[in-house]
């Protein structure tokens, strides 16, 4: 590989990293790219950290000779095969030494002492090396602080010195075009899983301002756990987090699945919204994801007492209504979710649940839009008064069983 094509292979990188090409895309362009000029890489795995609840690593892969899993993520939380292997790799090696370059010459004789080290010199590869490109304290976010990259080949005698000194230049514009994307990726990450994915999705479309907001009709949805606070008081503190992971996870599963979008988690509570090309459509999917809760909730409840945990169940309370939906809040801290009396007032439904002894408590507004096929199954519990609301409301809940 000469000089012009390493200054079109850093063009093409830096152009692709500015359009948002994919991680694995651009290990694979890159590596073609250097195969076309002359210098000989057939496989070559690239790695990043990540910034997820679920996840810890991102790890994408190019082979010239057959079909690889492109991309792949994973975590080490519990020890087992993806950790042990983590630990003997030239990637750790990286990190507990500090240094950023590691090579074994396997046609030469060198140590097999990383892992896949003996397969691939049983599969005839003859070189190997391995970078790590680290980020300095301004461009890290999260534990999101190095490139990690390995390739190998197969031609005879291995990398040249001139493969090498192009693969040294050239690697921090791999890594750069990758940061790039991965950080794109993180930011849509964390907008989603704090905010849920409409108003991430309208956020990181620019709606950012305060104060700019839309009136909508939805159906609003807002639970809490009962007799939360008797069981946080009286269970050891440590079971407290994985309770509430447990029963949220519950929640928010059911309220997705349905199309519904959680906006806020207070403690045990959640407000939920559901948008529709007409209300009744929202009104039908808010129901269909009490179904679907109660499903999870009796094979949560099932599974915790077989272990010996304490177990809950979820009060509901539904709404309909108009709200303001977008950014409220000061200069430097914003919320997007939605404000107005209809949010109120579902929060004022779901705390009489524990009193009128009422899993679901549904408003009148509500009731009046359930789908026919539902109608029958729908019993008032009379007139009741909810605090802060001037008169009093018809509540409405389903007939037992349903």
């Amino acid at each position: 590989m000469d000089d012009r094509h390493v200054i079109e292979t850093t063009a093409w990188l830096m152009q692709s990293g500015l359009k948002g090409v994919p991680e694995a895309d651009l290990l694979a362009g890159f590596c073609e790219r250097c195969n076309a000029n002359g210098l000989a890489v057939e496989r070559s795995v690239a790695v990043i950290d990540a910034l997820h609840p679920v996840y810890e690593r991102r790890a994408f892969r190019w082979d010239s000779r057959e079909p690889v899993e492109r991309v792949s993520e994973y975590g080490f939380a519990t020890p087992g095969v993806i950790a042990d292997n983590w630990n003997r790799s030239a990637f750790h090696h990286f990190e507990i030494t500090g240094t950023t370059e590691v090579r074994r010459r396997l046609a030469q004789g060198d140590p097999e002492d990383f892992y896949l080290l003996s397969e691939m010199r049983a599969a005839g590869f003859t070189d190997f090396v391995a970078m790590a490109h680290r980020f300095g304290d301004g461009g890290t976010i999260g534990e999101i602080d190095c490139f990690f990259s390995h390739f190998a080949t197969r031609q005879d005698g291995g990398f040249s010195d001139a493969d090498i000194a192009a693969l040294r230049e050239l690697l921090p514009c791999l890594a750069l075009a990758v940061k790039c994307v991965t950080l794109g990726g993180v930011a849509g990450t964390i907008a989603k899983v704090y905010l849920g994915q409409d108003a991430a999705n309208q956020v990181l479309n620019g709606k950012i301002s305060r104060g700019r907001s839309d009136r909508i009709s939805a159906a609003l949805w807002f639970s809490d756990l009962a007799n939360f606070t008797h069981i946080s008081d009286t269970v050891d503190p440590e079971e407290i987090i994985p309770m509430l992971n447990d029963y949220a996870d519950a929640v928010i599963s059911s309220v997705q699945e349905a199309g519904g979008e959680v906006l806020k988690l207070m403690g045990d509570g959640t407000l939920a919204i559901f948008k529709g090309a007409c209300t009744s459509d929202a009104c039908a999917a808010a129901l269909k994801a009490r179904t679907l809760l109660d499903k999870r909730l009796a094979n949560l409840n099932a599974q915790r007492r077989i272990e010996g945990r304490p177990v809950t169940d979820v009060y509901l309370g539904l709404h309909v209504g108009d709200v303001f939906y977008g950014n409220i809040g000061s200069q430097d801290r914003l919320d997007f979710t939605v404000i107005g009396p209809a949010v109120n007032e579902v929060s004022r439904i779901v705390s009489l649940c524990r009193s009128l002894h009422s899993k679901l408590l549904m408003s009148a507004s509500f009731a009046a839009i359930v789908p026919a096929s539902q109608m029958e199954n729908l019993q008032s519990i009379g007139l009741h008064v909810l605090r802060g609301v001037n008169r009093a409301q018809e509540l409405f809940t389903l007939m037992p069983g349903i």
